[in-house]
């Protein structure tokens, strides 16, 4: 038998050789259209993605939080210094000696003795129309309207009594009378003479005494004897300037004091002009009065937490801030637990709350019940 090749022979080996060559490039063309097919529809679609959970070099531990449905708060933290409000100079109207003074501390309130000139005491009263005159049955004006409000406020009259408050009339010299003698007055007059009383808007902290205010010393109309602050506490923020559209006077917000406690207060003055410190911070100052002032518990200077309120929605989906993952191109999706796999569905986010770590979330194909991935704790 001879073992050489004829031509046709060799060619028919070619032939289907070639045919076998021919079928393997197709099966290799087929798998790469196949591939690049899957990619495209999952780069234009978004919303599939293979299971986190595994124990690769490039896993993470993950878990799974349910989708509610309920109301969202968005809150900001805002830093401030709780302290006393107002700052006040009160003035002596009155001559003599001093011969009593409280100490640097003491809170004065209304209708109390402020301080003594000549054994005679000098009283602290609430109003904003400092003591200018002596009073007297037959006299009218702002002033005297503040003296029938004291003593209605202590209790020497009632309302209908007084009125016109604006008038002082015979009632209100009988209640100023029973108030002298109360004091310990020996000869009550029934009129207020200039410098028996101190006008200030709320009680008085003293800070300080001037330099030469001591017992013994002589007191002239006029000078000023020391500096005062209210007792009621406020709380002090230093708002940056881009917050301010955050915050606007008659906000209801809440306090987070040093024990950790809460109390509510209210947004009660916003600084008109921003002013920038030694350190070149630029800040606009913003007063918090607090609701219920005793919770202070005489804290001054204290480092205090105001959450201010900044949206609210109800009835919307609700997810933890980290289920959420960012798209290189902007925008955001959530891992969304299947009965088979896990697949991304596109959101738009809504309110923040940071405290709780929530978001708004909406989006075709999200609904509550549902499970979302989020890192493992």
């Amino acid at each position: 038998m001879s073992s050489t090749v004829s031509d046709e022979q060799a060619a028919g080996v070619s032939r289907r050789g070639g045919g076998r060559g021919r079928r393997r490039w197709v099966a290799v063309l087929v798998v790469i259209v196949l591939i690049a097919v899957a990619a495209a529809a999952v780069a234009v679609s978004g919303v599939f993605k293979p299971a986190s959970s595994g124990t690769g070099a490039n896993q993470y531990r993950t878990s799974t939080q349910v989708v509610h449905r309920q109301s969202l708060t968005s809150q900001i933290n805002l830093s401030a210094t709780l302290g006393d409000s107002g700052s006040y100079t009160v003035t002596n109207q009155g001559t003599g000696t001093i011969t009593w003074l409280p100490a640097v501390g003491h809170v004065v309130r209304r209708g109390k003795i402020a301080y003594a000139l000549g054994g005679a005491p000098v009283v602290l009263l609430y109003g904003n129309v400092p003591s200018y005159r002596t009073l007297s049955e037959g006299m009218s004006g702002p002033d005297v309207r503040e003296l029938n409000q004291n003593m209605i406020a202590l209790g020497y009259a009632t309302k209908a009594s007084l009125l016109p408050l604006r008038d002082f009339s015979a009632n209100t010299a009988y209640a100023l009378e029973r108030y002298q003698t109360a004091l310990g007055i020996t000869s009550p007059t029934g009129s207020l003479t200039l410098g028996q009383a101190v006008f200030l808007p709320t009680a008085a902290r003293i800070t300080a005494w001037e330099t030469s205010v001591v017992p013994g010393a002589a007191a002239t109309p006029g000078e000023a004897l020391m500096t005062a602050t209210s007792d009621i506490p406020v709380a002090t923020v230093n708002l940056d300037p881009s917050q301010e559209g955050e915050v606007k006077l008659g906000d209801h917000v809440g306090i987070t004091l040093p024990d950790g406690s809460s109390t509510p207060g209210v947004i009660t003055d916003i600084g008109k002009v921003a002013s920038t410190n030694a350190a070149g911070v630029t800040s606009v100052p913003v007063t918090v009065s607090l609701t219920h002032p005793r919770a202070a518990g005489g804290l001054s200077q204290a480092p205090v937490t105001v959450q201010v309120t900044t949206g609210k929605v109800n009835n919307v989906l609700v997810v933890p801030v980290d289920a959420l993952e960012a798209h290189a191109g902007g925008g955001y999706s959530v891992e969304v637990v299947g009965p088979h796999r896990h697949y991304l569905v596109p959101v738009q986010v809504g309110v923040f709350d940071n405290a709780a770590g929530l978001v708004q979330v909406s989006g075709p194909g999200l609904a509550a019940g549902q499970r979302v991935v989020v890192p493992a704790l």
